[in-house]
């Protein structure tokens, strides 16, 4: 499957998260955050997502909704987003197919050993569902200020 293309509608999608079934149309009007992470209560994912949580109020001005995912399950996703406190909803994906959508599942190494993950990527759609923006191998440091201001310019 193809990465998404900027400048393209991405095709409708859904999941289960923290709020129960979510869909992509959901989000329809408003702009969109959708950051991609390997594993929930890992150091880095933890710094992302408070760093999207210490702006959350910034990018609701900026008319943008955040929403994270990963491969773990709904109920780690809750007990992270408790924890955390984080304001946005946390899609599970246990099969990967939002990841593979996204084409961010990549080969990765650990201890020499390589293994498929996630690859810590984010992508900014328009209120039209527009791909208008991508990161991929997101450093955590800096990032939630880059993909705000992003926003702020959609």
């Amino acid at each position: 499957m193809a990465a998404p293309a900027l400048g393209k509608k991405i095709p409708d999608f859904a999941g289960d998260s923290t709020a129960g079934r979510w869909r992509l149309k959901d989000a329809a009007g408003t702009a969109l955050v959708l950051y991609f992470y390997p594993r929930d209560n890992t150091s880095g994912c933890t710094k992302e997502g408070e760093a999207f949580r210490d702006l959350a109020a910034d990018f609701k001005k900026a008319g943008a909704l955040i929403v994270g995912v990963s491969p773990d399950s709904v109920a780690s996703h809750e007990k992270f987003k408790q924890k955390y406190r984080f304001p946005f909803e946390l899609l599970a994906d246990p099969e990967q197919r939002v990841c593979k959508l996204f084409d961010v599942i990549k080969e990765k190494s650990m201890y020499g050993r390589k293994y498929l993950g996630v690859e810590r990527s984010t992508f900014l759609l328009d209120a039209e569902g527009v791909l208008r923006h991508e990161w991929r191998k997101v450093k955590v440091d800096g990032h939630a200020e880059a993909v705000l201001a992003a926003a702020r310019a959609l």
